[in-house]
């Protein structure tokens, strides 16, 4: 405590404007580096994206080509499953069972 009363207001004033400085300094720094990785991480955003639009465009163009077997063979599933309702339930409900057992199974 001596140490603050042998200190005068011009001192004190003088280490305030000091440590102004220095704080704005430190904000200065803060706001460039903070600029610098947001503009880092906004090219690599851009980066994802266009690998994910181009991982997009080939499965697409992948699944498009197939798409009239898929439709085809989605529709004999489907009459399948009308003309024997029962053996379709009892599928369901084994894939069901099975999920749920997988799901609690791990915990």
């Amino acid at each position: 405590m001596a140490s603050f009363l042998s200190l005068s207001d011009k001192d004190l004033e003088k280490q305030v404007a000091q440590l102004s400085k220095e704080l704005a300094s430190l904000k200065k720094q803060l706001s460039k580096r903070g600029h610098h990785y947001y503009e880092e991480g906004r090219e690599a955003l851009a980066d994802y994206r266009d690998t994910i639009s181009d991982y997009y465009d080939e499965i697409s163009g992948r699944i498009g080509d197939h798409m009239p077997d898929l439709r085809r063979k989605a529709r004999v599933i489907e009459n399948t499953a009308r003309e024997h309702p029962a053996a379709a339930a009892a599928v369901g409900l084994i894939i069901v069972g099975l999920a749920v057992s997988l799901l609690f199974g791990r915990r």
